[in-house]
């Protein structure tokens, strides 16, 4: 994708999202382009119908998660991204992956870096982003390019509680 459009996509997608959780999006994008990479927004909101379909799919494992979350008027206020690497969005590398993670938590963020991982395997994550070692041979979870909220959960979101103000 070239440059106008990766940016015009982050923009309409960053539209799609909770206000508070928009803002750090945009900051953890800005540290990843910062690197001199090219963060995109895959996906952001999603239908009722795009969940299911990611839950039947094996993509996800949630009926309903923090991509489904929408105001009381039903506008979206989606509080999950799905941010690819733009020059390799079917198959990334390590490094965006573990820059990815350190952009998200320096943001109050975070990613399924670690999702389905055992403890020891998790540590080695947390070594490779303390140190700034990008190219770690460490394995990650199941979903590494998947960035949400630490401070709610996604029942509480549902029921219209929305992330603070950073």
């Amino acid at each position: 994708m070239d440059e106008a459009a990766r940016q015009a996509r982050n923009a309409q997608r960053m539209s799609t999202l909770f206000p508070t959780f928009a803002k750090r999006v945009k900051r953890v994008i800005r540290r990843l382009e910062q690197a001199g990479l090219r963060p995109r927004i895959q996906d952001a909101w999603r239908s009722p119908e795009e969940q299911l379909a990611a839950f039947d799919s094996g993509h996800s494992k949630l009926k309903f998660g923090f991509h489904n979350v929408t105001g009381a008027d039903g506008r979206p206020e989606a509080l999950a991204v799905d941010l690819l690497d733009d020059n390799a969005p079917l198959n990334p590398a390590r490094p965006y992956i573990l820059q990815l993670a350190a952009a998200a938590e320096a943001e109050g963020l975070t990613t399924g870096v670690r999702w389905g991982l055992p403890i020891a395997l998790g540590s080695g994550i947390d070594m490779a982003i303390e140190t700034q070692d990008w190219r770690a041979t460490v394995k990650v979870g199941w979903d590494p390019l998947h960035v949400e909220p630490t401070e709610i959960s996604v029942g509480e979101a549902k029921a219209g509680k929305r992330p603070r103000d950073t």
